[in-house]
């Protein structure tokens, strides 16, 4: 296979010398680390004095990616995680940066409707990443402005739901593996895909 190929749908698919590189993991703000007796792996984003334990036994730090992750973007981490549509993305930092802002405000420095701004940061106070006051004007009344939840909370909250994404992404890494067992013990003409997509609409029909 070449350093880049097509795969029958279009996809290219990437390669050796594509942009993609192996990622030492000694020097990140996170660490990894995997239990030498079974398959566990934990993730922590702080620094564990003497590591981390499985069962009682110490783990093992792993010190590279040896797939070769390609370092995400936090606009993709935020779009993919939280499913954020980029309107909602886009609307969400102008208010972590410059915020409070009034919907109207919002609307003079974006390229979004107003009503299209109100329908997300309703979505964003919903969602737990923004909250919504009330702003007295000095002409009388009053106008809803939003704003940031506090920044330490906001951490702890997203960092939690992204770990809950992983650990879904992770769970559905590990159905794959579980089901190719299946299919390489198992006698069946149809390919991997089929019976992969097969027993995963099953097990997903009793969830």
């Amino acid at each position: 296979m070449s350093n880049e190929d097509s795969d029958s749908d279009g996809t290219r698919l990437s390669g050796p010398s594509d942009e993609r590189q192996q990622i030492d993991l000694r020097d990140r703000e996170y660490a990894i680390y995997r239990c030498v007796d079974c398959n566990n792996v934990v993730l922590t984003m702080q620094d564990c004095d003497g590591g981390m334990t499985c069962h009682g036994e110490t783990m093992e730090p792993v010190t590279e990616s040896t797939l070769g992750v390609r370092t995400p973007d936090i606009r993709q981490v935020l779009l993919d995680a939280f499913g954020l549509p980029k309107a909602g993305l886009d609307i969400c930092l102008c208010v972590i940066g410059d915020g409070p802002l009034s919907p109207g405000e919002l609307a003079d420095r974006l390229d979004y409707e107003e009503g299209t701004i109100r329908k997300y940061l309703n979505e964003l106070v919903e969602f737990g990443l923004l909250q919504k006051s009330q702003l007295n004007r000095e002409s009388g009344g009053f106008v809803n402005v939003y704003h940031s939840i506090d920044l330490d909370e906001m951490r702890e909250e997203t960092l939690v739901g992204f770990y809950v994404w992983a650990g879904e992404a992770a769970s559905l890494i590990e159905e794959a593996n579980l089901t190719k067992e299946d299919y390489r013990g198992a006698d069946t003409e149809d390919g991997l895909n089929e019976v992969f997509w097969e027993q995963f609409a099953g097990k997903r029909s009793h969830d």
